[in-house]
């Protein structure tokens, strides 16, 4: 059984969860989620760059609607409870933990804990933090000693 960490910032999509679980062919795979809602990881700033970087100006205008605190923890925990069931559906165990502080710490103590054979990072695009390799991927690559992956999210959640 390949055992894979996979973080994300929204719940899955059919498409993403189709792209994940088909990765490694017919192997049986288990995923670890790690899941840390986009509200609370950068500030409104970073997020509309991205936006707009993407073409995306409606929703630049609207970042200051994007959940924060309290309320980005709740939708988080709801991203990350549809997630799982996606996972299992899809025929995959999958687990999930919801990541209030410090992701990569997160990530790594996760990955020592179950032996990971892999981490699948699955976000949408951060041009801002990729270009200074700021970004979840570029950063777990030096620290969690297994291959990360980083995949774009398939579509909006």
């Amino acid at each position: 059984m390949f055992t894979s960490v996979l973080m994300i910032e929204k719940a899955l999509t059919s498409a993403d969860v189709e792209f994940v679980t088909s990765l490694h062919g017919d192997e049986p795979v288990t995923f670890h989620v790690l899941l840390q809602p986009r509200g609370d990881q950068a500030d409104r700033l970073l997020r509309a760059i991205d936006d707009i970087a993407l073409g995306e100006i409606d929703e630049a205008a609207r970042e200051n609607e994007t959940p924060e605190g309290d309320e980005a923890r709740s939708v988080g925990r709801q991203a990350l409870d549809v997630s799982l069931t996606a996972l299992r559906s899809a025929g995959s165990p999958a687990e999930g933990r919801f990541v209030e502080d410090h992701p990569l710490d997160a990530l790594r103590r996760l990955v020592d804990e179950i032996g990971a054979d892999e981490v699948i990072v699955l976000t949408d695009p951060h041009y801002v933090e990729e270009f200074f390799h700021r970004d979840w991927a570029s950063r777990a690559r030096h620290k969690v000693g297994v291959p990360v992956l980083k995949l774009f999210s398939h579509s909006k959640a």
